[in-house]
């Protein structure tokens, strides 16, 4: 197996780091439901908001990131990679569509507590992980997708172009000759 280039090998880390990122996500809060002035009443988790949907898009990245090394410099290789953006883009789009218009929402919590608190949706750590993960995933994908394999090592061969065929005659030294005889 070739070694990686240093800029792929930055893709893949970053792409790997970045389904971590979007896996964790679905084991954090997203939101806490916060009265003004107040303490969080309740957590919303991403399984709450869109069931495991990020979390088997992070599954599904890695095993394209595994993909993407190892049929590297093929077809099936870009075709991975362009898959990793691709799932990014799913994320994203969850992201966009779910989560974003929720953010700092206000409504009535209906508490056993108290009656009827006004909350609002404040994100929290689940939020900024499921974003920044997407993203990541998205850009460096496509990144990754986009690049072409190195071409492998040549051996040093002699190139022939036209008149260089012919065989070069030895060099003479040139010293100075007497010419008065």
């Amino acid at each position: 197996m070739r070694r990686l280039p240093r800029t792929e090998t930055l893709l893949l880390l970053a792409c790997a780091a970045a389904a971590a990122m979007l896996g964790a996500s679905q084991f954090t809060d997203i939101f806490h439901l916060t009265p003004p002035g107040g303490e969080a009443l309740k957590a919303i988790s991403a399984a709450d908001r869109h069931g495991y949907a990020t979390l088997v898009l992070a599954i599904f990245a890695l095993v394209l990131i595994v993909m993407a090394i190892v049929y590297r410099g093929e077809q099936l290789g870009q075709v991975a990679a362009m898959a990793i953006a691709v799932c990014g883009l799913v994320a994203l789009l969850i992201f966009l569509i779910g989560d974003l218009p929720k953010v700092n929402n206000v409504g009535t919590l209906d508490d056993p507590r108290q009656s009827f608190i006004d909350a609002e949706a404040k994100p929290v750590t689940g939020f900024w992980l499921e974003l920044v993960g997407a993203l990541v995933l998205t850009v460096c994908g496509a990144a990754l997708a986009t690049m072409r394999p190195e071409p492998p090592p040549q051996q040093h061969e002699r190139r022939t172009h036209g008149s260089l065929d012919r065989p070069r005659e030895p060099s003479r030294s040139r010293t100075p000759v007497d010419r008065r005889q």
